[in-house]
């Protein structure tokens, strides 16, 4: 039987041909994309071919994104190219999944039934540890919490060939950066904030589950051609301001949703002030304004970088084909972005979103007039964003000056060190130590609270109150479940500072602090190693690598797991048009995939999609009543949870649809937003605009995500309205959907929606999900 399925495999391309981007090279020359991964090599040569070919074809200087975009074409010479508007289909290097994600991804592989992966991946085990009491007792707490999902994830990973690291590894971005990530890659991850990876060159992008089974399983990545926007940077980072305050800036231009189908580009003279790791933080942070990806050219401070961790054959490989690293000059951007780093002040951005930005100067008194609580209750420092070791000495430099004055923080302070490599090497270069003098504690090498795994007990659900982070993103209840927290984000170096005097109106370049003696005294500006002097200590190994065979290997899901359960297939369009459906819910306002689909204590359910289900918007605000969670039920006319009610729907055979306003699904990639409404009956998804990565989440599931042709149509939604989507059999490319809106006093409204499906996603539509059309043709081939 499994030589059967091999051929069919082969026919298909899903299992001879495999192609990774580097196994086989023309030059002389090989370099390995990483030491775990010695026979996979990285192949500019192939990059420079096809960035030629797309170059005689545009007739025009490129850009550093369309160089490595287009350079990872698989049919360079056939491939429609205009800008936001053409499907490309890609060939990424390599797939990376965090282990929230990946529980779903690996259960949609294994359903495939495809035996092997067919490009380079990796799971990182980070999502699952709930900050508490300190590092090494919430890891372990975590180990025996977790230990189904680890040993699930750790014998999937070993049956098909994906590299493991285990819990307290560390962030899956800060691995990667370490370890994975070179200039010119194209990279998908299972995270939205996989562009930190941009940091050194690459086109990282978060994907969901589903794109990473696609590339796993050696099928083109499909994504819409991305617009470009150039960022031009000038003048020096100097004094208190550092990289975060260059995307908290970004934020405050572009908003949460400016960035939407576009990577943001980084040039100009500024960026050589610019560490390699704090170009990172830059592009990892891009997420917030809707960015497909972020990046920077290739310089000496990404050779710095790699030489720093053992990878200088990657850095002389790169020195010789930069002129593929960096963009042509003339290179036309769709919109060109200006900031005078000279100028720059340092940033804080919030509450509630991560776009409302204040010079540190104009925050106090914006917080007075706002009325937002002044007392600092936590500063946390750390996460994907900013937990380089350039991140933590610049902060410890400013503990050490309060201890040196017998100051502690005023606000209780946690460090959250980005990976096992950063922790080992700044408590050996003693780092740590005044940040922990000063009250600090230092969680376990993972995510924490910066995605909701916190265990928070200063204060009780409901009590309003004021936390500082250097983290990346800060929507209603993100840290700590709780909607009155007011949430804001800023460097380190800010946080470690605004700890110190517990006050949201301080200012470091202008306040000042009272010393244990009674003197007044002002802050320095932070200082501090860019790179370990002596080099980065590896602290522990927690790598489990592919074996060699994997015959052995078994994985199993008891059946009455709470924790992980097998995938059935959903149901197949059954060719009719959708008649008088029910709306679930009208959202009003903002609506993320935390509104969608609650991180925090809602985790350790991601691998059973009925189970966590349960947490489908909890946090979305209903339009019809301005209240969470109390939805009426349109067949019982009784108002209940959402998830309930969304039950009770599908109990009784009657799909239903969800309204929604500008950006919706912004936020987090995870695809569990897209599976919970299909799971629980949902058919369409009507916004007035998406986020990128949950529409195509959507698309995958087999759910139609339409847009209003006219945005206003919004208002002529009702909440007890039933919704016809008319004419689905002539779905094609490019034609509107007629919708009419059926209203309670028997009148109605018709209104046109767009969507965005190409031929293959209407096929995905019409199977039910983009696994059972992978499903039927792997069918179809074995049939031949």
């Amino acid at each position: 039987m499994l030589s059967i399925k091999r051929q069919a495999f082969a026919r298909h391309g899903y299992w001879t041909s495999i192609r990774y981007f580097g196994t086989s090279l023309s030059s002389k020359q090989k370099v390995s994309m990483s030491k775990f991964e010695p026979e996979k090599f990285i192949n500019y040569e192939r990059i420079e071919q096809n960035v030629e070919v797309v170059k005689q074809r545009l007739a025009r200087p490129m850009t550093l994104s369309e160089k490595i975009v287009y350079g990872h074409l698989d049919d360079p010479s056939q491939q429609d190219l205009v800008r936001g508007e053409s499907y490309l289909r890609l060939r990424p290097d390599r797939v990376a999944m965090q282990d929230a994600t990946a529980q779903m991804a690996m259960l949609q592989f294994i359903s495939s039934g495809i035996p092997k992966v067919a490009v380079p991946s990796t799971i990182h085990c980070d999502h699952l540890i709930e900050a508490q009491v300190g590092g090494a007792e919430d890891l372990q707490r975590a180990k025996d919490l977790h230990k189904e999902v680890y040993s699930f994830l750790s014998t999937s990973a070993s049956k098909y060939g994906i590299g493991f690291w285990k819990p307290g590894s560390g962030i899956i971005h800060q691995i990667m950066l370490e370890n994975y990530c070179f200039p010119g890659m194209l990279q998908i991850g299972t995270d939205s904030h996989t562009p930190n990876g941009g940091g050194l060159g690459g086109v990282c992008v978060g994907v969901g589950g589903a794109d990473a089974v696609d590339v796993m399983a050696n099928l083109p990545w499909e994504v819409k051609c991305p617009k470009v926007i150039g960022v031009y940077l000038k003048g020096k980072l100097n004094g208190w301001t550092s990289p975060k305050d260059v995307i908290l800036k970004v934020a405050d231009i572009l908003t949460v949703a400016g960035g939407t189908g576009a990577i943001i580009e980084y040039h100009g003279p500024g960026v050589d002030s610019i560490s390699c790791t704090g170009m990172g933080t830059i592009c990892n942070m891009g997420a917030e304004v809707g960015a497909t990806t972020s990046l920077f050219p290739y310089n000496h401070r990404m050779a710095a970088y790699l030489n720093a961790t053992n990878r200088s054959a990657i850095a002389e490989y790169a020195e010789k084909y930069k002129h593929i690293l960096v963009p042509d000059e003339g290179a036309p951007y769709d919109r060109m972005v200006e900031i005078d780093l000279d100028e720059l002040q340092p940033h804080v951005n919030g509450p509630f979103t991560p776009d409302l930005a204040h010079p540190i100067s104009t925050l106090g008194s914006t917080a007075e007039t706002k009325g937002w609580p002044l007392d600092i209750k936590v500063a946390l420092i750390g996460s994907c964003t900013n937990s380089s070791y350039e991140d933590m000495s610049r902060s410890a430099s400013i503990a050490k000056q309060a201890m040196e004055r017998g100051v502690k923080a005023k606000s209780a302070f946690t460090i959250t060190p980005g990976s096992e490599q950063i922790r080992a090497t700044i408590e050996r270069d003693g780092i740590d130590q005044p940040l922990r003098d000063i009250g600090g504690i230092v969680l376990a090498n993972a995510c924490g609270p910066c995605i909701g795994q916190w265990d928070r007990k200063d204060i009780k659900k409901g009590d309003k109150n004021t936390i500082v982070t250097s983290y990346n993103r800060n929507f209603t209840g993100r840290n700590d479940a709780n909607p009155q927290t007011h949430a804001f984000v800023a460097s380190p170096e800010i946080v470690t500072a605004l700890a110190l005097a517990g006050d949201l109106r301080f200012n470091p370049l202008e306040d000042t602090l009272t010393g244990a003696d009674g003197k007044e005294f002002k802050l320095e500006c932070p200082s501090g190693d860019e790179l370990p002097q002596k080099g980065f200590d590896p602290g522990q190994d927690t790598y489990q690598p592919p074996p060699t065979a994997s015959d052995n290997f078994t994985v199993d899901v008891d059946s009455s797991s709470s924790r992980l359960q097998l995938l059935n297939p959903f149901n197949r369009w059954d060719g009719k048009d959708y008649v008088d459906l029910p709306v679930l819910i009208k959202v009003k306002g903002k609506c993320t995939t935390d509104h969608i689909s609650a991180a925090g204590p809602w985790l350790k359910f991601r691998g059973h999609l009925d189970n966590i289900s349960n947490n489908m918007f909890l946090t979305a605000v209903n339009a019809e009543n301005g209240e969470m969670n109390k939805v009426r039920n349109q067949l019982t006319r009784e108002f209940g949870p959402v998830p309930e009610t969304a039950r009770y729907y599908k109990k009784h055979n009657t799909p239903w649809v969800v309204i929604g306003d500008a950006n919706y699904g912004e936020g987090s990639s995870r695809e569990h937003a897209a599976l919970e409404p299909r799971h629980l009956g949902g058919v369409a998804v009507i916004v007035r605009s998406f986020a990128r990565i949950h529409e195509t989440n959507l698309k995958k599931q087999g759910i139609l995500p339409l847009t209003f042709a006219n945005p206003t149509d919004y208002d002529k939604v009702r909440p007890d309205d039933r919704v016809s989507l008319v004419g689905l059999q002539n779905l094609a490319p490019g034609k509107d959907i007629k919708c009419i809106l059926k209203h309670s006093d028997d009148n109605s409204d018709e209104v046109t929606l767009h969507h965005t499906m190409n031929t293959a996603q209407i096929k995905w539509f019409k199977a039910g999900s983009a696994l059972n059309h992978m499903a039927d043709t792997l069918a179809a081939d074995r049939n031949q």
